[in-house]
């Protein structure tokens, strides 16, 4: 089949300005349930969702990870990159994600910080886009996340020199290898490693609609620290 021919109607839900909560974190953190699996939402969704699960099931695909959102950078010439990262924590200051500083995104944020993050959830026929500003967290809050990780994630925080060129897979196993005898026992939190924090100024809400008439909304933050919520054109 063509490309151009890869479509369906989104038909799961309908949002309504009066559904939507005056805080755009609150209304992030409802619609996040939802997408985990917390809330049962609608008998309509609870069915679609149920189908659209056994369908994957069926053709061996794993579903995917609510938490995994797309991260948009820009380094210093304004060019821009992406790659799929995992929401951490979202609270009050922003939406928290975890990596290498000297990462190519570490480097990117670091020559600026203006960045932007996507979440999608296709079987709720779901997207949030949010938009701010990216600080690093304190060390302890990032030391505190690193202690919670397994410890092959924690030996691969130090093996890999992420972003970097490596000659092959059997270099990057024998670098693993090797810091995995430096620390047998505890392992310490990586100088260039820890957390970010996206500060939101900007985040909207879409839920697909029949014949790609969407609902759209938008919240942008004010100088008096409310939320403007304005209904955009799909």
């Amino acid at each position: 089949m063509p490309i151009a021919d890869l479509r369906r109607d989104y038909q799961a839900d309908t949002l309504d300005r009066a559904q939507l909560a005056a805080d755009p974190l609150e209304q992030f953190q409802r619609w996040f349930s939802i997408a985990v699996g917390t809330q049962t939402g609608s008998r309509w969704r609870k069915i679609s969702i149920a189908l659209y699960k056994l369908w994957h099931a069926l053709l061996g695909h794993a579903s995917p990870d609510a938490n995994a959102m797309t991260l948009c950078t820009v380094d210093a010439q304004g060019r821009p990159s992406s790659r799929t990262v995992l929401l951490k924590g979202a609270d009050e200051r922003g939406f928290i994600f975890f990596t290498n500083y000297d990462s190519r995104k570490g480097n990117e944020l670091a020559a600026n910080p203006n960045a932007a993050l996507t979440f999608f959830w296709p079987e709720l026929e779901r997207q949030v886009c949010v938009a701010g500003t990216v600080t690093k967290l304190s060390k302890e809050e990032s030391e505190t996340y690193f202690k919670s990780r397994p410890r092959g994630s924690q030996l691969s925080a130090w093996a890999s020199n992420q972003s970097s060129v490596v000659p092959d897979r059997a270099a990057l196993e024998k670098q693993w290898k090797e810091i995995e005898l430096k620390f047998p026992t505890d392992i310490p939190l990586p100088p260039n490693w820890g957390g970010y924090i996206l500060a939101h100024t900007r985040i909207e809400f879409w839920q697909g609609r029949p014949s790609r008439l969407h609902d759209r909304f938008s919240y942008t933050k004010q100088l008096d620290g409310s939320w403007n919520i304005d209904r955009l054109s799909p």
